[in-house]
């Protein structure tokens, strides 16, 4: 039987002045799609008046709750003593005329540490060997955030044994695609409804597929604190990695996401800033198609890159059909699908550089690129020429990394004589040798291109004899190295030139700001990540 995943907004409540906010910010959240709210009241548990404080949000709750009093040992902000913690659950529970919580949560090391203790919580909650009539449930719960447990097994065992655990949550921070995988692979043994979840920005595909593999709930935070949630303590959630209710529900389509649902995923580093989710979980949703997008951030060595795409593909129950592979893996992905024995596709292995990888339902692995036509297409629109006008213009591209090689192979492959410029003289002689020889570094054979793609020397891209610049460095984008930086020098002169960025996060980049002010033409990233985009959403096998 498919199980109803509980979409959960985690307030924190520090203090009884802020109950007021907190219930606004979970009105505002169940009237986008939350089922469920949980009340974080470490540290409102230890003001005057907590009790009144804690069934005020119980009773005013415009959804079901969770009542969560975590101790400091596992990230919450709870000092006082287990006994004191338990003699408020108690209170608010044991009451016969008022409004009870659905669930409480304890944490499961202080729960196995004293048999006095557990006797104590087993009163608040129902269970099997209940004497007296009580409503609400409990949630046993164990948080690492240092990482993942040692004895993970061994805890979701001692939950499984107990007979007044209703629900069964374990949470770690997630280093890498494993992690999350192990969070499936505990999802689908579940002795008892569940929530296993990663946190940290590689944790939140756990959150947004927790409805594929059947848990109890997946937790969100009530919003950013530009949001119109109140304060921003109540608004920012209760543990790192936590999408918006928003997030989940318009980005994701979290109500829509079930055992069948097929994933794709964004891969890079960093890729938290990828608008790739917001455009593709859009066309996907608007064609019907059972499928969802996450971001899946992989650190940069190539033995990273092996590790979790392979992990991705390998593991059957995820349904994985493919990625949109960023920085600074598009070289890394044409090596995997050669090492797997998959298909590289002819313009992929020429350039020697994917951003598209597609996987087949019986896991086979192929992958294309879909950069070069959009940036020559984009290109090609900003200069306000057709493609065949290229052949007479020289394009200078910054960068000799994966979209560097794909937009000068683009770029060569109508005729234009590309000049590459990068810090690294040998990185780029290479990658300028690679492409003009035919073989690129993947070792692919091809013809010639009808231009030319050689080295430049540092500062000659502002020798004023060129009709396009082109950058492909991560200089200017969002979340990158450089966020505030401009690859070109400060006394360049640019009238008459096309300058184009291929960072598309922010749209505008301090390069093209700056590009306009001294007379350039510019076309920012978007333009061509959009031209991508849809090159890739007509090949992914999602249905």
């Amino acid at each position: 039987m498919e199980v109803v995943t509980h979409l959960c907004v985690s307030i924190p409540v520090d203090a009884p002045a802020d109950v007021a906010d907190a219930l606004s910010a979970a009105v505002r959240a169940a009237e986008r799609g939350a089922t469920m709210v949980e009340w974080r009241v470490d540290a409102l548990a230890e003001s005057d008046g907590a009790i009144a404080a804690i069934r005020e949000l119980v009773a005013r709750a415009p959804v079901p709750c969770i009542v969560t009093i975590r101790s400091a040992r596992e990230g919450g902000a709870w000092g006082g003593s287990d006994s004191d913690r338990v003699s408020l659950l108690e209170a608010l529970c044991a009451a016969t005329d008022e409004p009870l919580p659905a669930y409480v949560d304890f944490e499961l090391a202080d729960y196995d540490r004293s048999a006095n203790l557990r006797q104590k919580v087993n009163l608040c909650v129902s269970h099997p060997g209940q004497v007296r009539e009580v409503g609400t449930r409990l949630i046993l719960s164990a948080h690492d955030e240092a990482g993942r447990p040692a004895n993970l097994a061994r805890q979701v065992a001692s939950m499984a044994r107990h007979e007044a655990c209703a629900v069964a949550k374990v949470a770690w921070t997630a280093r890498s695609v494993r992690d999350s995988i192990e969070a499936f692979e505990l999802l689908l043994a579940r002795p008892k409804p569940m929530v296993s979840l990663c946190m940290g920005e590689a944790g939140v595909m756990t959150r947004v597929l927790a409805p594929k593999f059947g848990a109890f709930l997946t937790f969100a935070r009530a919003g950013g604190p530009g949001d119109a949630d109140g304060a921003a303590a109540v608004a920012a959630g209760t543990a790192p990695g936590q999408p918006t209710v928003a997030e989940l529900v318009d980005r994701y389509g979290f109500s829509g996401i079930g055992p069948a649902t097929r994933v794709l995923g964004v891969i890079g580093w960093p890729v938290a800033h990828s608008r790739s989710p917001d455009l593709h979980n859009a066309w996907l949703r608007a064609r019907g198609a059972d499928a969802v997008m996450v971001p899946i951030p992989v650190s940069p060595s190539w033995e990273a890159f092996k590790a979790s795409v392979g992990e991705l593909v390998d593991f059957a129950p995820l349904d994985f059909r493919g990625a949109a592979v960023t920085l600074p893996h598009k070289e890394h992905l044409v090596r995997f699908v050669r090492e797997r024995g998959g298909t590289v596709e002819a313009l992929a292995a020429r350039i020697g550089a994917a951003n598209t990888l597609l996987v087949e339902p019986g896991g086979g692995v192929a992958c294309a690129n879909t950069d070069a036509p959009a940036a020559v297409a984009s290109l090609c629109d900003g200069m306000g020429i057709g493609r065949d006008a290229l052949r007479s213009r020289r394009v200078a591209v910054l960068g000799a990394g994966g979209v560097a090689r794909a937009v000068a192979a683009g770029l060569a492959d109508e005729g234009a004589t590309v000049v590459v410029f990068g810090r690294n003289a040998e990185r780029v002689r290479a990658m300028c040798d690679g492409l003009m020889s035919g073989a690129g570094e993947s070792g692919a054979s091809c013809g010639a291109f009808a231009g030319r793609v050689i080295a430049g020397r540092a500062g000659e891209e502002a020798c004023g004899c060129f009709h396009a610049i082109v950058n492909c460095t991560p200089v200017g984008m969002q979340g990158g190295p450089d966020p505030d930086g401009n690859p070109l020098p400060d006394d360049m002169s640019l009238d008459g030139v096309t300058v184009m960025d291929t960072v598309y996060a922010p749209r505008e980049t301090p390069l093209l700001r700056e590009s306009r002010s001294r007379g350039a033409r510019t076309v920012d990233g978007w333009q061509m990540f959009e031209r991508q985009a849809r090159l890739q959403s007509e090949r992914w096998p999602v249905g």
